[in-house]
């Protein structure tokens, strides 16, 4: 699963082909023993975050939507996709 970018302990991922089992634009998120699947629209679509570290997710996907949404279009075609600055 190529990583899309880290930051604060957070990892954010996206899946090639991975648009059967949500059918919406998503990426994946990782913080401690803490995962979930993310809409590209912050809705959470499986598992959970704390509330700290998902609204720091929220606030990234808000930034970056447009690039979100251009790594998704290539992911599902199997293309790889650039990586996405991380909060600072």
């Amino acid at each position: 699963m190529p990583e899309l970018s880290r930051f604060f302990g957070i990892t954010v991922k996206m899946l090639f082909s991975d648009n059967v089992k949500h059918h919406k634009p998503h990426f994946h998120v990782y913080y401690n023993d803490f995962t979930a699947s993310i809409g590209i629209d912050g809705e959470i679509l499986e598992g959970s975050l704390p509330h700290k570290q998902m609204k720091l997710i929220q606030a990234w996907a808000a930034i970056h939507e447009d690039e979100l949404y251009e790594s998704w279009n290539k992911a599902v075609k199997n293309e790889p996709f650039e990586k996405i600055k991380p909060l600072q």
